[in-house]
């Protein structure tokens, strides 16, 4: 099973304390595994975030920079973490919704609200994490959305993924992403293309024609494969 990472943010050492023994608890229950990280310091959490993490349990009412505004910080790098408030005040909490958060959880958090509101959590990080991949942009890590990923491009010993909105120089090769995609209608139209089926809206002599306009070589000892993967995919489309 997966590991979950969750991040901890709350100033109050007691609160930090209670939220990482439920968590072992809750491994411990339901046989999951966990990797914490606690942070007291709200701006530094914000001031150093990479989207790495699965689940941020975030306290609002902290100093100088309440957990409103981290959470304003988080979503500017990273759109798919899953945040659950953590507060005494519950008229704060309305502000989530500015910011994606889950839910939240009122202290002195009971155990029972607790790991009710951690198994929700859970199951949208594990719908989540099956429709993104995460990779590394230089030094940091990057949570990529599947369907924003119109093909990946092998550039001498690096791999460039183009989305619908950027380029990402990543260093995972293209022979380690087609195997991680393998399971989500990625093709290898060549030796220099990987290519998202999802985004290919025809197909001219020996050219696929992408959603965004671009047209990638599929190479003649690869083009069968890749016409019957195609329309396998076409026709199971719903």
């Amino acid at each position: 099973m997966e590991t979950i990472r969750i991040a901890v943010v709350d100033d109050d050492s007691i609160s930090c304390q209670r939220m990482v023994d439920y968590l072992q608890r809750y491994e411990q229950e339901k046989k999951e595994r966990f990797t914490v990280s606690v942070f007291e310091k709200g701006k530094e959490f914000a001031d150093n975030y990479s989207p790495i993490y699965d689940i941020i349990l975030l306290d609002i009412q902290m100093k100088p920079m309440d957990g409103v505004e981290v959470a304003r910080c988080v979503r500017a790098r990273d759109d798919s973490v899953v945040i659950v408030f953590i507060t005494s005040a519950p008229q704060y909490a309305i502000n989530g919704y500015e910011v994606g958060a889950l839910s939240y959880l009122l202290k002195p958090l009971p155990w029972f609200a607790f790991s009710q509101e951690l198994e929700r959590s859970i199951a949208q990080v594990r719908g989540r994490v099956e429709r993104s991949i995460l990779v590394n942009e230089g030094t940091k890590a990057r949570r990529v959305p599947l369907n924003d990923i119109v093909f990946v491009e092998s550039v001498r010993h690096s791999s460039v993924m183009h989305t619908l909105s950027d380029r990402l120089t990543v260093t995972a090769t293209l022979k380690g992403l087609e195997a991680q995609l393998a399971d989500h209608d990625f093709f290898r139209s060549n030796s220099c293309y990987l290519v998202n089926l999802a985004h290919v809206v025809g197909m001219e002599s020996q050219d696929c024609i992408m959603s965004t306009g671009e047209r990638l070589r599929v190479s003649r000892p690869r083009k069968k494969a890749f016409m019957t993967a195609l329309t396998d995919y076409v026709g199971g489309r719903p």
